[in-house]
């Protein structure tokens, strides 16, 4: 193995706070509940679209549903980065597969401006190609922008594994065809994610554990 293309919310950043204050300034903009932190925890992982569609009442059919988005972005565009930090050990690990020589990059379903503004921030030495949401590439689970990384970072798929922590990610690299690294710090439980396929052999606890593990590849996909 030579690449690594990781998830960025819950996997390489905590930016649970951040996303719930956008959602509830939003919310509470148009006159709806707002929500705690855990259920935004729950409503995350399939992009803007879905968690305002989660987050608002009666979803994607209220009428106020696209102004609602639109506000969520505004703020999230100029707030993302007030509560948002890499997760305790990432930095640490990005260098440590840098010197090691592996190519890196992000794929996530946020929206394409903002995942290209937090890895500059965080991870621009480190992060060679950042794709998010955007109208010309099929968000995850479709495995496009798994496939729009490799082709940026001119490596191969079978050199290559995903690292994420929802069930979006296991799906994601299913359909990448790619081994699927389950991180435990993240958005999802250690139960939810063997539910939804994580096998337990490639689940990790730690930022730590991952450059052990990637030394045992070649494995079973």
């Amino acid at each position: 193995m030579d690449t690594v293309i990781f998830d960025l919310d819950g996997t390489l950043l905590n930016t649970l706070e951040d996303l719930t204050d956008s959602v509830n300034y939003a919310m509470e903009r148009f006159g709806f509940p707002v929500h705690t932190i855990e259920e935004i925890r729950s409503f995350v992982g399939n992009g803007a679209p879905t968690l305002i569609g989660r987050s608002i009442p009666q979803g994607r059919d209220n009428p106020s549903y696209e102004a609602v988005l639109t506000a969520f972005k505004e703020h999230y565009a100029a707030h993302c980065e007030d509560k948002t930090n890499p997760y305790e050990g990432v930095p640490e690990l990005l260098e440590r597969l840098r010197e090691e020589g592996y190519h890196m990059a992000v794929v996530s379903n946020k929206f394409d401006g903002a995942v290209k503004q937090l890895c500059k921030k965080y991870f621009g030495e480190y992060i060679e190609a950042a794709i998010g949401e955007s109208a010309d590439v099929a968000r995850k689970p479709a495995p496009d922008t798994v496939y729009r990384a490799l082709r940026e970072l001119s490596c191969d798929a079978s050199r290559a594994v995903y690292v994420g922590d929802s069930e979006v990610d296991i799906q994601t690299a299913k359909n990448a065809s790619l081994p699927c690294v389950s991180v435990t710090w993240g958005f999802r439980t250690e139960a939810q994610l063997k539910e939804a396929g994580a096998r337990k052999e490639l689940m990790i606890r730690t930022p730590q554990a991952l450059l052990p593990l990637l030394r045992r590849f070649p494995g079973e996909a």
